[in-house]
């Protein structure tokens, strides 16, 4: 007799777990295959921005004192001291303390691995923003040089520009948000929530009995809540000479951090607990297969289902109820 087709593999839909398709199927459910693939999505992306697309030229006046600033040759902080703030001390410290603390290797891969989501995909957004709002620089003027008959009572464009490099002068048009805030707010910011996360200092823990509220199990020394803000200071800093070098105003520096502490925060909390978690310190467990460790840590869950053991989580209470 016939199998039924209802039995069947294809004809139950269990068909994707079998061959080539199955094989691809289980590997990126049971690996972080899905962020780097989209890591490289996003690095693609941000060179294409970097070197093939245009902004957007708003039209100026030369009557506008906004954009009449000079051009500061010599940067405070210029792109190479940005990176290097930025991009490789955060990542150079946390591997660092990884090692000195005998971190596991899933923490020092899901550090490295949140950290690197962050920067890129900060910096993408903030190129997709710039170029499509096309914001004059304060030191648009200097850069353009425009012609000596240029009306000074219109709004005029890029037409009237006499500067030939290339990148000096629409580079004038990418003044929102600020690239530098935005990108030092990710860096440092995620150093920030790294060190907070280590050294517990907002760290809480289950109250005493079954409907009492949460209480604070660590409380973080001054000394060590100012090492963990420390990083944040940096950033405001390098935001603030970006002012003081005339390319960007206190609006574009504003947008810019609070950007790029966003993106931070989003990507720190997909590998790790709220700071205010009692296992802060510990990161989600990988997928399934990523880590032979799995089995030793505590599965990715919401965070009010981190409150075990309070009082709080009622489908807790009823199987300590089943097990009495």
């Amino acid at each position: 007799m016939a199998p039924s087709r209802a039995n069947s593999p294809s004809s139950s839909g269990s068909g994707a777990d079998y061959g080539f398709l199955g094989s691809v199927s289980r590997f990126w459910h049971k690996s972080y295959a899905a962020d780097y693939i989209g890591f490289a999505l996003l690095f693609t992306g941000y060179m294409v921005l970097q070197f093939f697309v245009e902004p957007f030229h708003r039209m100026f006046s030369l009557n506008d004192l906004r954009i009449s600033f000079p051009h500061v040759e010599v940067e405070r902080v210029p792109l190479s001291l940005d990176f290097v703030y930025a991009l490789f001390i955060p990542m150079i410290f946390m591997i660092v303390y990884n090692f000195a603390t005998g971190a596991s290797p899933h923490k020092h891969h899901v550090a490295v691995l949140g950290f690197a989501i962050a920067m890129i995909l900060t910096s993408f957004l903030t190129d997709v923003i710039k170029n499509m709002v096309g914001r004059p620089r304060p030191d648009l003027l200097a850069r353009c040089l425009a012609l000596p008959n240029t009306p000074r009572d219109i709004l005029v464009s890029i037409e009237v520009c006499t500067e030939t490099d290339h990148h000096r002068l629409h580079d004038g048009w990418r003044s929102f948000p600020s690239g530098h805030s935005s990108f030092s707010f990710a860096g440092l910011g995620y150093l920030s929530l790294f060190l907070a996360g280590k050294m517990r200092i907002f760290a809480h823990g289950p109250g005493a009995g079954i409907g009492e509220h949460t209480e604070k199990l660590v409380r973080g020394d001054l000394v060590r809540a100012l090492l963990c803000g420390a990083p944040l200071l940096g950033a405001t800093m390098i935001a603030i000479s970006r002012c003081q070098d005339y390319r960007h105003d206190v609006y574009d520096v504003c947008i810019g951090a609070l950007l790029g502490w966003t993106v931070t925060y989003w990507s720190y909390r997909r590998y790790w607990p709220r700071l205010s978690s009692s296992r802060c310190d510990e990161p989600y467990a990988g997928p399934p297969g990523a880590d032979d460790m799995n089995a030793t840590r505590y599965a990715r869950v919401r965070d009010e289902e981190e409150r075990i053991g309070s009082g709080q989580n009622v489908g807790f209470e009823l199987q300590r109820i089943n097990r009495t």
